[in-house]
């Protein structure tokens, strides 16, 4: 990774509130990309399995087919930034690399909206696992360097980034989900590549603000590597058995993922064998796991014991997260479907003031928050960049625009029909609210170890799931609709968030804690091949419903993704002392 930066960058001569103002526009520029994504994701499952009928008609396909292909396209956004990552460093440099990555999303968005026929569907999907892959490890990496000589500001400087991110997808699940329901589903997808055809522009015409960063990959011999201990020291590269061993794995992972969906759409299957009572694809894919066992094991006997002890510890950290995106990515799926056709969402009388109060609270109070940092960067940067500001301001203008007649709509209705895709903006919202308060915890003397914070989020994941199984207690097995109060939605996603702030950024903290620098990438390649398996398990878990609740309950689906997280939980848990020795003193 670029570790050195020219001397003449001086990235705090000019800042907002107390930060470069670089860091904002890496804000912006993200909070546009995330506002393109969680929109779009909002729709994509309620698109595909809408009736074929009726004003606002989608492809009317079953769930278990929706979930399939919402379970590799997020899947697949978890592996190409470790491709994506690679080339950067190696070739383009970080600035550019981000610049083709939001070309490519945008050009993705854009084919969606030609919702009409399938082949720009998934045209749209394979441009926007390929951008992503291009942007996503990119724009953190020039935000890592631009504080390479201000660690003690880096933590702020995440936080205030990580809001940029929740801000995005609160606003494009918010604005996408209310334009593809109530107007259309092309519209929906065509904004979200209009707002990330704004974010590139905006980054485009401000990217020397970051001096140096990202011009142009180092040589290797101007790389700088961390001081490591003597203990850990001993390098361990790949041979030839092991780097054909990972294309192995990766090829056949990767047709596994594509296959699925493809296999439950169209009928057809690339794995047309079987090998016992296995079918192809299972027995595949149980290689491919096998041997990236294999190779891990392989490869982590051979380090030093401490490090190799710091390496497991990472291993059961991916190991639980694997369980947890399983379970928390069904917000896009099964929780999706339980929104639109289980839950009461008309609202009339004090009901619909009382929600369109809060709904306009929530809405214009962060975005005028959002306005005011807009407004301080153009006091520090728009002499300098000019057109790059008027393009965001452009930007925040329409959003008003459209928040505006959005909220002007809802007053002026009889009764007000709460979009499916509004409670997706739950966890961005209870992420903004309740962030400091988790991180003042995380900063004094009750902070807890890794495992207990990953023991306790899983818990409060369970407990989500449990809301929503005792609200749907009352659903015939079976049905096809419902109309159970929208407070079980709420608490689930209260709960999932505190599930999320105890394990997802604790997570990334660890890892960077317990390995070296030199292995960080290789690390890091590891931990979103987790997220990508649990990713993939949660559009296939999700995809099983139907199955389910056709000869159990709604109950009994949501009671499985309670009872696996809280077992799961209490287990991690137990295993602290262990887990503490394997840390050497890492806290």
């Amino acid at each position: 990774m670029q570790t050195s930066i020219e001397t003449k960058d001086d990235f705090f001569s000019s800042k907002v509130l107390g930060h470069p103002s670089g860091l904002f526009v890496l804000f912006f520029t993200e909070m546009w990309e995330r506002f393109s994504y969680y929109g779009m994701r909002a729709l994509l499952v309620l698109f595909l399995t809408s009736s074929i009928l009726g004003q606002n008609p989608g492809w009317g396909w079953p769930r278990e087919h929706a979930l399939a292909i919402y379970g590799s396209y997020t899947s697949l956004a978890y592996l190409t930034p470790i491709l994506g990552g690679y080339i950067a460093d190696r070739f383009l440099g970080y600035r550019w690399a981000v610049i083709i990555g939001a070309f490519l999303m945008t050009l993705g968005h854009l084919s969606m909206a030609f919702e009409f026929n399938p082949i720009f569907m998934y045209l749209g999907l394979c441009l926007l696992v390929l951008g992503n892959g291009f942007f996503k490890p990119n724009m953190t990496s020039i935000l890592s360097h631009m504080y390479k000589k201000h660690p003690e500001k880096k933590d702020g400087a995440y936080t205030i980034f990580y809001m940029g991110v929740n801000c995005g997808s609160f606003l494009g699940m918010l604005l996408c989900g209310y334009i593809g329901e109530k107007i259309g589903w092309s519209y929906g997808f065509g904004l979200a590549g209009i707002f990330m055809f704004v974010g590139m522009l905006q980054f485009y015409f401000t990217k020397n603000i970051f001096g140096s960063i990202g011009l142009k990959p180092l040589k290797d011999e101007d790389k700088v590597d961390e001081e490591e201990h003597p203990a850990e020291a001993k390098r361990n590269p790949f041979s030839i058995f092991d780097i054909v061993l990972i294309v192995f794995i990766a090829v056949i992972g990767l047709v596994w993922i594509i296959n699925d969906p493809y296999a439950k759409v169209s009928g057809h299957t690339v794995f047309n064998f079987s090998v016992g009572n296995l079918t192809g694809d299972n027995f595949a894919i149980i290689v491919a796991l096998s041997l990236f066992i294999f190779v891990l094991i392989k490869r982590i006997v051979q380090y030093t014991p401490q490090l190799r002890d710091k390496m497991i510890v990472v291993i059961v950290l991916a190991f639980v997260a694997i369980f947890f995106w399983a379970s928390f990515e069904q917000a896009g799926g099964s929780m999706t479907i339980f929104a639109k056709d289980y839950t009461a969402r008309i609202l009339e009388g004090n009901s619909k003031i009382i929600f369109n109060v809060a709904n306009t609270l929530i809405t214009i109070i962060p975005l005028t928050i959002i306005s005011y940092v807009l407004f301080q960067l153009f006091r520090q940067t728009f002499s300098r960049f000019a057109l790059g500001n008027i393009i965001l301001a452009i930007g925040f203008a329409i959003i008003w625009c459209m928040v505006i007649y959005m909220l002007k709509n809802q007053f002026s209705a009889e009764k007000t029909e709460v979009p499916a895709t509004w409670f997706g903006i739950l966890n961005s919202l209870f992420i903004i609210s309740c962030a400091p308060i988790v991180s003042k915890l995380w900063e004094s003397k009750y902070s807890p170890t890794a495992t207990v914070k990953n023991g306790i989020g899983m818990i409060l994941l369970g407990i989500g799931f449990a809301a929503l199984a005792y609200g749907s207690s009352s659903i015939p097995a079976g049905a096809k609709v419902a109309s159970v109060s929208m407070i079980w939605l709420i608490l689930a996603y209260f709960f999932h968030t505190m599930a999320e702030l105890f394990i997802s950024p604790i997570g990334l903290s660890y890892l960077s804690k317990l390995v070296p620098g030199r292995m960080i990438g290789i690390m890091f390649g590891i931990w979103y091949l987790a997220l990508a398996i649990g990713n993939k398990i949660a559009g296939t878990m999700g995809g099983m419903i139907d199955k389910i609740t056709a000869q159990y309950s709604m109950s009994t689906f949501f009671l499985i993704f309670t009872l696996i997280p809280v077992g799961l939980g209490i287990f991690i848990m137990l295993l602290t002392p262990i887990i503490k020795k394997l840390m050497h003193g890492v806290k």
